[in-house]
């Protein structure tokens, strides 16, 4: 908003009525740029590390999608991720995991797992590894599924069965994880890798890849693909 200053002065110009002595001056000032966000060593935007929410309570989704094609893109503090869901050879799979997206369920978690040459993991409402959305679904992965760069699957605990899934998922970041076809297909990452590329390089604590900076996934869009 521009600040428009008028000043006028009356003139005394001792009885010469053609003589002016009216002036005017106008100040404008430009409004502040917006202060730029601070970033990290590998380029993504420091923020907070999201609160728990606890224990998931969602409702089971449909067991398909009515659409052929979706793309789910996942905006991150560290740049999009957009996921292309396999509806084709993951109906159930890719139904719970848009459900979840379209329900808002991944927007404000993080990813708690950043290991470079195997996988990123998020998804969990606890932000540990240990929380679910409050529902299971089980479909049997291709078996001919090869987990390479790019692949989005479920995460699972050993305990449960081949192709279970709940709300954790992983990106794999390596070339080949060579994990047999037991965690359940979402999909293929469309674009984004120069996101997964911060993400992957950030310090993790233990074995596990615990991120010692915060990656959080601002919000997950659900579009039908072009």
């Amino acid at each position: 908003m521009a600040l428009v200053l008028m000043l006028a002065a009356a003139g005394c110009g001792g009885g010469n009525d053609d003589e002016k002595d009216k002036a005017t001056t106008t100040a404008t000032t430009e409004p502040a740029a917006a202060a730029a966000e601070e970033t990290d060593a590998a380029g993504c935007v420091i923020v907070e590390a999201p609160e728990p929410r606890g224990p998931g309570d969602e409702e089971k989704p449909p067991a398909k999608l009515s659409g052929k094609a979706y793309t789910v893109t996942l905006k991150t503090n560290c740049g999009d991720i957009v996921i292309a869901l396999d509806v084709k050879r993951a109906p159930k799979t890719a139904a719970s995991f848009a459900s979840l997206t379209d329900s808002g369920f991944f927007d404000g978690l993080s990813f708690h797992r950043v290991l470079a040459d195997f996988v990123i993991q998020g998804g969990d409402p606890l932000g540990n590894g240990q929380g679910g959305p409050g529902y299971s679904v089980v479909e049997k992965p291709p078996n001919d599924l090869r987990y390479t760069r790019g692949v989005v699957a479920m995460a699972k605990a050993v305990v449960d069965p081949s192709g279970a899934s709940g709300s954790q998922f992983f990106i794999v970041t390596g070339e080949d994880t060579g994990l047999t076809p037991d965690y359940a297909l979402v999909g293929k990452v469309k674009s984004g890798f120069g996101a997964i590329n911060k993400i992957i390089t950030q310090p993790v604590d233990g074995p596990q890849g615990v991120p010692l900076n915060p990656v959080v996934i601002e919000t997950a869009t659900l579009e039908p693909a072009l």
